[in-house]
């Protein structure tokens, strides 16, 4: 008895020293263990093969993009499978892990398999296969009333939504951290495509090849419009300057420059000198895309617009950029709507400097345009406009709240600048190549307590968030009447035959692509100053 205490005592002599003399992790080890404990979780359990849709119910058995996805289907929408991408490459130059960049190369691998032969993508690919992704279109997609992009399957590729150009921009990204040819084949496809698709004057199609075969309530296709709705062209011209900044290719000038200068030849004249969100191709006049869309020109495609200008006289210093930014902020005053029709919009705006006006105006009277329904689903309901601005529909906003103040100080600020300082780093006029930033999705203003998000990771290593939107699952049958039904003329989503997602309101929990980014920058934003 006296030799076992003995025994114990020496033992606890060796251990005690040992015990007292372990540190407690700091708040950065924590961080380091956290983002990669979670990001193995979502690399090697919530995705498939690399791919990555938006949201996840914990147990799998349901997943969204814009809408609800296949197991095995992957999406290119932000926040989808890019965005996780770049967020891999950040978090590998925050932490010098070459784990985040094998990840980030299983995430490109998978973009590949996705890239259509053309060179694009289009919102959603499927493992499963072409029959599974046909199935899926002729079923949930057709049948989401507000999502009339995902009613016809084209087969080809889109610039909607920045699919094509976002996954591209991952391609150019990985490819230039280390030059790994096996990616340089499917970039050049990605440019090839984009200089492809592109019209001679300059603008690109919103889905290429071009189609024409898919005429929507007796209105022509609008997929080959020249597009600037969701920054078809900006994002285009984007992505080339990108490519020449850090590839040098001389070829990408050309195109760089007419896409910059047809957006001065889009702008249309007094008293309506702003900008549409498509236009034809034939005569450079606005035009219609989906039904709650219709040919008109945009207030808030003009203040983007303003804003594009300003960024392409940053890049050239010609001042043909800014000529027309004047007559477009006062077509934008005088769209200010008065005191009665605001109330009767109903909405607060949280800017006191933001005018409320219409978003669409039609280019020849100048007369509102507010978008309407009636109906219950897609198979029975329709859309229209008038100018009632109550009522309109929920998902797409009638009208638009622009700060003109704001974007004509900046405008007489940079007309103010010496044109050498306005250009100085500008990648087309560097005579060097200029290197891609350091981080993307790191450089989000997104900010969170570094500690809740440590102690938030579940034990099996994931974060856990609320399902913003759920969506009703397919159904056949539905009714095909046309309806007057008016009880879903503002909501997001119709009766049960529509797919469309709505907004979840029981308190369902779901694994987030979106929330783990952000967590993940603010974890990388701890561990990296130079990230914020």
């Amino acid at each position: 008895m006296k030799t076992a205490f003995n025994r114990l005592f020496l033992l606890l002599c060796i251990l005690l020293p040992l015990t007292l003399s372990a540190k407690p992790k700091t708040l950065e080890q924590q961080a380091l263990e956290t983002m990669k404990t979670a990001t193995q979780y979502m690399m090697d359990v919530v995705g498939y093969r690399g791919g990555f849709v938006w949201n996840y119910l914990p147990d799998l058995s349901r997943q969204w993009g814009e809408m609800e996805a296949k197991r095995t289907m992957v999406w290119t929408q932000d926040p989808g499978t890019p965005q996780m991408g770049q967020l891999l490459l950040d978090a590998y130059h925050a932490t010098g892990d070459e784990y985040y960049y094998e990840a980030a190369k299983r995430v490109a691998q998978a973009l590949i398999w996705g890239q259509l032969e053309c060179g694009g993508w289009n919102y959603t690919f499927d493992f499963a296969g072409e029959a599974s992704l046909k199935d899926w279109y002729a079923t949930v997609g057709q049948s989401g009333w507000r999502l009339e992009e995902f009613q016809h399957y084209y087969g080809n590729a889109t610039f909607d939504d920045s699919c094509t150009t976002q996954c591209a921009k991952f391609l150019l990204r990985i490819y230039a951290e280390k030059y790994d040819p096996s990616f340089r084949q499917a970039l050049d496809k990605a440019i090839g495509f984009v200089l492809n698709s592109q019209y001679p004057v300059g603008g690109w199609p919103q889905r290429w090849p071009l189609m024409y075969d898919h005429p929507f309530q007796g209105r022509a296709d609008y997929t080959s419009f020249i597009t600037l709705n969701d920054d078809v062209i900006p994002d285009c011209i984007d992505f080339l300057v990108q490519c020449y900044q850090t590839l040098g290719t001389p070829g990408l000038r050309e195109p760089i420059y007419r896409a910059m200068y047809l957006c001065i030849l889009l702008q249309q004249g007094a008293p309506y000198a702003g900008w549409a969100d498509q236009y034809t191709v034939s005569d450079l006049k606005p035009a219609h895309a989906r039904s709650y869309e219709p040919r008109a020109i945009s207030s808030s495609r003009t203040a983007s617009m303003v804003r594009s200008l300003m960024q392409y006289y940053r890049l050239t210093g010609d001042t043909r950029f800014l000529a027309g930014i004047p007559a477009a902020l006062d077509f934008l005053e005088s769209l200010k709507l008065p005191a009665s029709e605001e109330q009767r919009w109903g909405r607060p705006s949280g800017d006191p400097d933001a005018l409320l006006m219409p978003r669409f105006i039609d280019p020849d009277t100048g007369i509102p345009q507010y978008v309407h329904r009636v109906g219950s689903n897609w198979y029975n309901g329709h859309y229209f406009t008038n100018q009632d601005i109550t009522g309109t529909i929920g998902h797409y906003s009638s009208a638009s709240r622009i700060n003109v103040k704001a974007l004509r100080r900046q405008y007489e600020e940079l007309k103010a600048q010496p044109v050498e300082e306005v250009v100085k780093g500008s990648p087309l006029l560097e005579k060097e190549l200029v290197p891609l930033p350091k981080y993307y999705a790191a450089t989000r203003a997104f900010r969170g307590d570094v500690k809740s998000i440590i102690d938030a990771l579940t034990p099996e290593g994931y974060w856990l968030s609320p399902l913003g939107s759920t969506s009703n699952p397919y159904k056949a049958g539905a009714p095909t009447t046309p309806s007057d039904e008016t009880q879903y003329a503002s909501t997001n989503v119709g009766d049960e035959y529509d797919t469309s997602p709505y907004r979840s309101m029981d308190g369902t929990m779901c694994i987030s692509t979106r929330d783990y980014i952000n967590k993940m920058v603010a974890l990388i934003r701890f561990i990296d100053k130079d990230a914020e």
